[in-house]
């Protein structure tokens, strides 16, 4: 097995400066430019990215990514890098940098799982500069050591792991149809007012009496009223600082980096605690079946309703768990209404925050909705019965495969372990 260094067998260069790319050169449609809140775990994430003309792509040609090439950040979550697995017009965004292989004896593929083991986060962020916040730039990157096996298993290794990670995004694939299905179905009753009225016909478009509530228009019998008053509970996580230390144990802790918008909980890069400091924390989140947690910071939108009991996970103090008043609204309910699109407007604006933007417990206590009876909730709870069971049977099989994948990525990569052909 071959030891040399990310810079021997790779061209490294950072993204645009920002005189070269200006706030008014992107535009709503065209070429897709990589930024670091695009990055996810050999992913990049097209929700929300910026766009620039076809003429300053061109402008910016040195700059374009190419199938196979690899995409970090250069300051923040530094661990994760995007994998470029097309040739679709791309560009490396500012505060960005681009790794791309030009030893033929290694296969950028492999290439990329090894960046994604734990030897080599390690050696990427031992590498890094900066204490509040790590940065990257090219000659610390270049440092970073790889260790590579014979082509031959290189592609072997490389080929098991694909597989996994295919079976992987098949799962979260049919979890993001099932999320969009109840978001879609949720604006249509609760938005739209387009609920079955007694005879089955979508309330509003059918006539339903609509009633003006403090200036809203909604339907007769509804409410309008504050989060406050239809929540049991809320809590936050704890914070570090004196009270205990992270990475001591195998207990995850959760932060906002590790809420989704698609309703998940992604545990790459997780911080760890022991069970002691999961009690001292366990005291002040009181997470259980049921409860919402919510990201804070923004970008707001990204929840998880806990369906199993969280026994080897917790919280930290920027995410809120959240308790429904089952006497009013149902968990289910309240997950997708701080997952709609007129939450996330209504929150963002009043966020606070210059440095990061986020919502205080106060301000999100006293946002504004309409409320249904719970006649009406059970009903659409009837819609939905298969689909949140369904989508934690794959988010549990996901976790199982992505434990299976985490596991042996180390030890494939050290040799440790071997694949037959």
């Amino acid at each position: 097995m071959r030891e040399l260094k990310l810079g021997d067998i790779a061209d490294i260069i950072t993204g645009p400066f920002g005189s070269q790319l200006h706030m008014e050169d992107y535009v709503n449609e065209g070429i897709p430019v990589v930024m670091p809140q695009n990055i996810k775990e050999r992913k990049v994430d097209e929700k929300g990215i910026a766009r620039i003309s076809e003429y300053d792509y061109v402008r910016l040609k040195k700059y374009a990514t190419m199938k196979n090439d690899m995409v970090y950040a250069r300051r923040g979550d530094i661990e994760k890098h995007a994998f470029i697995e097309n040739d679709n017009e791309m560009l490396c965004g500012t505060g960005c940098l681009r790794i791309r292989v030009k030893d033929s004896d290694v296969l950028p593929l492999y290439l990329s799982f090894y960046l994604c083991s734990p030897e080599a986060r390690k050696g990427v962020v031992s590498h890094a500069i900066g204490t509040n916040m790590q940065n990257l730039n090219t000659g610390i990157l270049s440092e970073v050591p790889v260790k590579l096996p014979s082509y031959e298993k290189q592609a072997i290794i490389a080929d098991f792991l694909h597989k996994l990670e295919s079976k992987i995004e098949l799962n979260q694939k049919i979890n993001d149809y099932l999320e969009e299905m109840a978001k879609a179905l949720y604006d249509y009753w609760f938005v739209q007012f387009d609920f079955p009225n007694e005879n089955g016909k979508p309330y509003k478009s059918s006539g339903g009496k609509m009633v003006n509530a403090n200036g809203h228009i909604i339907p007769e019998g509804w409410t309008f009223c504050k989060v406050q008053d239809i929540i049991s509970n809320i809590c936050t996580g704890l914070n570090p600082r004196d009270n205990f230390k992270l990475g001591t144990g195998d207990i995850k802790y959760i932060t906002v980096k590790n809420l989704t918008t698609n309703g998940t909980l992604d545990f790459t890069g997780c911080d760890t605690i022991d069970e002691s400091a999961r009690a001292i924390v366990h005291n002040r989140s009181d997470i259980q079946i049921g409860d919402i947690l919510f990201a804070s910071i923004a970008p707001l939108g990204r929840c998880y309703l806990i369906q199993s009991e969280p026994t080897d996970w917790d919280i930290n103090e920027s995410v809120f768990s959240i308790r429904a008043n089952t006497d009013i609204v149902t968990p289910s309910f309240l997950y997708l209404y701080f997952m709609s699109d007129a939450f996330i407007k209504q929150a963002t604006s009043s966020s606070t925050g210059s440095i990061f933007k986020g919502i205080r417990i106060n301000t999100l206590l006293e946002t504004e909705l309409c409320v249904p009876p719970l006649s009406v909730i059970l009903k659409f709870e009837e819609r939905l019965a298969s689909t949140f069971p369904l989508k934690s049977k794959n988010y549990e099989e996901i976790q199982r495969l992505s434990n299976l994948r985490d596991w042996l990525l180390p030890m494939l990569m050290n040799g440790q372990a071997t694949i037959g052909d």
